[in-house]
């Protein structure tokens, strides 16, 4: 019989961070800290919002490009926010969540043999997506020192002259890392010279904990050529809504347009309008999870200090970085056996790329009281292993 399968497919290798959350679903007493989904019900006025959508029967296909009223409010959102200004009919697309953004955005913009750089560690949907896409995936090693930015000589140096697209994940998943208005600088200023295009994931852009967010968009000469890629999940609590946006120059949004309308046809009606209530009056909501979130980091920061456990302080979205390389483990070694002696569940660094050997991702998007017996638990743990190694 011949193989029903693709070659491409099939060498592509599982999401690392399913592993554990399935092990820890079966686990009696465990606690996860592996997965990055707000800990907050959608806020109520939202989702009042969405059930008044079908109460009045607007359960009928949008345009394909997403409900004129959510096009509108997002174009007042990112010019508000983000000091960026589009046009609602022609430079924006409503998705199924920032994933879908980013497949169709890749599938838009590549020829086969095109590279991507993708920073790493970052999320684990671009290098895969970009295969899929037919194009090459260049990864560039981001470092501990530098705090897991991406640098210009990083960037330089990866460069050939095959060149086509940066992905910009920051503030970034897993690190937690960000990039402040000069990183950025240096990085347009090369987008620039080279001819590159940028695809800015800034799903986490509302948790930043230090200063505001800065989107590349927004610098000279970077509209024309960045898609800005944003949606509902993780600043509004609306993960299960499944809903997202890009953002970009308008010949890039219709083909992304097209390949939408094929594939998936519009996204979710009741999350849209929903979606469009969060963006008008859901900042209070935003501010009270962000001050949550930025408590929570405070504390695991203060946990690893108190147990001799390096950590760069992260000051975007809700995840913290641990490093792990004194035990002499890899990061699977110490998730698993972490999981198995204490029944707390984190993420390896290597689910994220090579570069996230020797480190751990711990989510603070649950509760404090959560994450208190957790750390307890990970002090233990730290503390046997020293033990063990007779120190």
């Amino acid at each position: 019989m011949r193989n029903p399968l693709s070659d491409e497919v099939v060498k592509i290798k599982p999401s690392g961070i399913r592993k554990f959350f399935d092990i820890v679903a079966e686990m009696k007493d465990a606690i996860s800290l592996g997965v990055g989904e707000p800990d907050f019900d959608t806020p109520w006025h939202i989702r009042e919002e969405g059930i008044y959508s079908l109460e009045k029967g607007k359960t009928f296909y949008t345009s394909n490009s997403g409900l004129k009223e959510l096009r509108e409010a997002i174009c007042e959102y990112v010019d508000r926010k983000y000091n960026v200004s589009y046009t609602w009919n022609t430079d924006v697309i409503i998705t199924v969540g920032g994933s879908e953004a980013i497949d169709i955005g890749l599938r838009a913009m590549l020829n086969p043999g095109d590279e991507v750089l993708i920073p790493q560690p970052s999320y684990v949907s671009y290098e895969p997506c970009t295969i899929l896409a037919g194009g090459k995936p260049v990864i560039i090693d981001l470092k501990a020192e530098n705090e897991f930015r991406l640098t210009e000589k990083e960037l330089r140096d990866a460069i050939t002259d095959k060149t086509k697209i940066l992905i910009l994940p920051f503030p970034n998943n897993p690190t937690g890392a960000t990039m402040e208005r000069e990183d950025l600088e240096a990085i347009a200023k090369v987008c620039v010279e080279k001819d590159i295009f940028v695809m800015s994931d800034e799903i986490y852009a509302e948790l930043t904990y230090k200063g505001e967010h800065v989107s590349i968009a927004s610098l000279p000469g970077m509209k024309e050529r960045t898609i800005l890629i944003n949606g509902f999940s993780k600043a509004f609590a609306m993960t299960g809504w499944r809903l997202g946006y890009a953002c970009g120059p308008k010949e890039i949004i219709a083909q992304m347009t097209k390949i939408h309308q094929f594939a998936i046809m519009c996204a979710p009606t009741t999350s849209q309008y929903a979606a469009v209530e969060a963006l008008k009056n859901g900042d209070d909501d935003v501010k009270m999870m962000r001050d949550a979130y930025d408590q929570r980091r405070r504390f695991l920061m203060n946990s690893f200090k108190e147990m001799g456990l390096e950590c760069f302080e992260p000051f975007g979205a809700f995840y913290v970085f641990p490093c792990i390389k004194e035990f002499g483990m890899t990061s699977e070694e110490f998730a698993t056996r972490f999981l198995e002696e204490e029944k707390v569940a984190a993420v390896p660094g290597t689910a994220f790329g090579d570069s996230g050997e020797g480190f751990l991702r711990v989510s603070y998007a649950y509760s404090m009281e959560r994450l208190q017996e957790a750390m307890t638990r990970l002090a233990r743990f730290v503390e046997k292993l020293r033990k063990e190694q007779g120190r």
